[in-house]
């Protein structure tokens, strides 16, 4: 059972590490719009944000609807990193108890 349990958890492990990673890009991404640091007419930058937002944004409207907005500060992003990390936490403790 554990030969295909560990991989199983080391694929989900490393699925949830690469989200963490398109969260982080979109969190950036979406700075850098805000701040008119890049143009979003340029082809690659419209490209990679919209790729980016049908990624993150069907998880955060999940949070949205839990947990309201604090005046313009949305938070959800950061719910969203904390929950990733946690699952990545439980995935590590999973992996160690089972491979003894």
């Amino acid at each position: 059972m554990n030969i295909i349990l560990i991989p199983a958890l080391k694929v989900i492990f490393a699925a949830l590490r690469l989200y963490w990673w398109a969260l982080l890009i979109w969190w950036v991404l979406s700075l850098l719009v805000a701040f008119n640091v890049v143009n979003t007419y340029n082809q690659f930058v419209r490209t990679v944000g919209q790729a980016l937002d049908q990624i993150i944004e069907p998880a955060l409207k999940r949070i949205r609807r839990v947990v309201p907005m604090f005046g313009n500060l949305d938070i959800s992003p950061i719910i969203l990193g904390f929950a990733i990390y946690l699952a990545q936490e439980v995935i590590v403790q999973a992996i160690n108890s089972l491979s003894r």
